[in-house]
């Protein structure tokens, strides 16, 4: 078992923030949605998709699609601030087999994970923060009927 008891669970998305030279981006929109989950097993998965996103019809909005969201699967691990993806599978292949690190901060129910990327051809850094709401039990309606 992974010691992460404040991250255990499933997170729901709330918003996708990058900060360039100054600049707040939403590039998956206001409303983007998505869950996070780790287990105890140490296993852990996300997907996320900007709101508004279309119905592919031809190649440009498949690479539109491809680039409205973001998914992957794999192990975990924390090290004091940070959670290490270790990644298994991914939606973009050239995050398969590599560790994401993310700084993560538990605030009552909401996580913030975030992460810092510099452009290697601008030179450029982007602030990454995405946050999470943690998810309660799912509210049963009606009855089930078993045989």
């Amino acid at each position: 078992m992974v010691n992460a008891p404040p991250l255990l669970g499933t997170w729901r998305l709330k918003s996708y923030v990058v900060t360039t030279a100054g600049e707040r981006l939403t590039p998956y929109g206001k409303n983007p949605s998505g869950y996070l989950s780790y287990s105890a097993d140490g296993r852990m998965q996300v997907i996320a998709a900007a709101d508004r996103r279309m119905v592919a019809g031809g190649d440009n909005e498949k690479v539109a699609l491809f680039d409205t969201m973001f998914a992957y699967a794999g192990s975990y691990t924390v090290q004091a601030d940070a959670v290490i993806h270790h990644v298994d599978v991914s939606w973009n292949e050239s995050w398969t087999s590599t560790d994401q690190i993310r700084l993560f901060k538990v605030s009552g129910n909401t996580l913030t994970l975030t992460t810092r990327i510099t452009d290697p051809a601008s030179g450029t850094e982007a602030h990454y923060a995405v946050v999470w709401e943690k998810v309660g039990l799912p509210r049963r309606v009606g009855k089930h009927r078993g045989k």
